[in-house]
């Protein structure tokens, strides 16, 4: 026998019309929420601190263009050029008591080549570093220029210790038209402080937002929550109903089928085989073997009927349970002319839930009816098995098999056996396996939790 292929795997049943917990959609709702407001923190907090920089950056630069205009032009001496000491002694002490402070922790005076002509950090004075191409263009065309700076630069040994630092660099010139480069150095953690300020306005207009936005939201979805518990009641007793109407249809069809065409066939089969026997005893035979070939016409007919009595409704599944119904259907076949063999626990199934029973006589009935009609089988059985809380049904064959690769890709015309097996599985939770081959019979498990 070939491997087995599952076909609907054991899980949650298929309920599209399950009870929609009205505290369980909220609190789906309102973890959505807090992602959301959670996703608006984050972004808000990252355009905060882009504005928060550009607009330190421009701070420092308006403060850098009036401290130059104010305060280092006006104090320059052209004797700075030449690194001259008492113009050097004098330009310190005009940056250090005027400048540097708080914000401004380091100042520089450039020449055009690139000699560091004053710094409150007399290390640079006099050193040379290579200006860049933002540095003379500056000096070209005269800017101010505000960035963060790149401390990596040998320029900068000095200023790495006071962590990120934005820098600002404008021309200024000397009394007798000399153009030089003035640069501060600038605290980043006004960036900080500026984007907290920032973010606690964008945060409290935005945050206070959402949330009175999901409190309005929250009545509405309310409604519409209770219009759908409504419909879903209203589907779900419409569906009890169709469902009753449905099973009360069947019995009125086997009862008027049960007490009027077969009794009525029954009676008719006692007439004519007593016919039959008359017309034998008085020695006319040529005429009594017709009639009592009508009578097993007649018989057969009358069995064909309660088999299908059997399909239709079967009493026993509701009257004596699962065990009654399959050997009532076991039966039906039988009285067919096809042997089936059925094999129950010695201790019984024991009690099942009216939906575990209804499934696997489903499945049952289903796999004998594709046995009988499809496969040709000289022998079938079924077996029921119980393992814990799981029912375990097995229908095997010895028929011709099918290829269950090309059934499942394209169903013979008016073949839905395959299709209706799985849907029953698959609506009640329930695992249902395969093993067949063209030419090696078929074998159908089906394993459901009783619930």
């Amino acid at each position: 026998m070939p491997d087995e292929v599952v076909l609907a795997r054991a899980g949650r049943r298929d309920d599209p019309d399950r009870p929609v917990r009205t505290w369980s959609v909220v609190a789906q709702v309102a973890a959505a929420g807090l992602v959301v407001v959670a996703l608006v923190a984050v972004a808000g907090l990252a355009v905060s601190r882009r504005l928060a920089e550009a607009e330190a950056v421009n701070d420092a630069a308006h403060v850098t263009d009036l401290l130059a205009v104010a305060v280092v032009q006006p104090a320059l001496d052209e004797r700075l050029t030449a690194r001259d000491a008492d113009a050097i002694a004098a330009m310190d002490t005009v940056v250090r008591e005027r400048v540097l402070g708080d914000a401004i922790v380091r100042v520089k005076i450039w020449a055009a080549d690139g000699t560091i002509l004053y710094s409150d950090e007399q290390r640079l004075v006099g050193n040379r570093y290579p200006l860049g191409d933002d540095e003379l263009a500056v000096l070209r065309t005269p800017a101010t220029v505000a960035e963060v700076s790149d401390l990596t630069k040998p320029e900068n040994a000095y200023e790495r210790g006071e962590g990120r630092l934005l820098e600002v660099y404008r021309p200024v010139w000397t009394p007798g038209g000399t153009e030089v480069l003035f640069e501060t150095y600038s605290r980043y953690g006004v960036v900080t402080e500026r984007s907290g300020a920032l973010w606690r306005g964008f945060a409290g207009v935005t945050l206070t937002s959402l949330l009175l936005l999901v409190v309005l939201l929250l009545p509405v979805l309310w409604a519409l929550l209770d219009r759908l518990r409504r419909g879903q009641g209203q589907r779900e007793r419409l569906l009890r109903r169709a469902v009753e109407a449905s099973d009360a249809e069947r019995r009125r069809i086997a009862a008027t089928l049960h007490d009027g065409v077969v009794q009525e066939l029954a009676a008719a089969s006692f007439g004519v085989a007593g016919t039959a026997d008359r017309l034998a005893a008085e020695g006319r035979e040529d005429l009594a073997a017709p009639v009592r070939v009508a009578a097993a016409t007649i018989r057969a007919g009358i069995q064909g009927l309660r088999s299908l009595l059997v399909d239709i409704y079967p009493p026993s599944l509701r009257q004596s349970g699962l065990e009654g119904a399959l050997r009532d259907l076991v039966g039906s076949l039988a009285r067919r002319g096809t042997p089936v063999r059925l094999e129950l626990p010695p201790e019984g199934i024991g009690e099942l839930s009216e939906r575990t029973e209804q499934v696997v006589y489903r499945v049952a009935q289903e796999c004998l009816r594709n046995a009988v009609a499809h496969a040709g089988a000289q022998l079938v059985g079924v077996a029921v098995t119980r393992r814990d809380s799981a029912v375990i049904l097995e229908v095997s064959d010895d028929g011709v098999g099918f290829d269950l690769a090309a059934q499942t890709a394209a169903p013979a015309q008016g073949h839905f056996g395959l299709r209706l097996l799985v849907d029953v599985a698959h609506e009640a939770g329930a695992e249902l396996s395969v093993a067949t081959a063209p030419g090696l019979g078929c074998r159908w498990r089906l394993t459901v939790e009783d619930a």
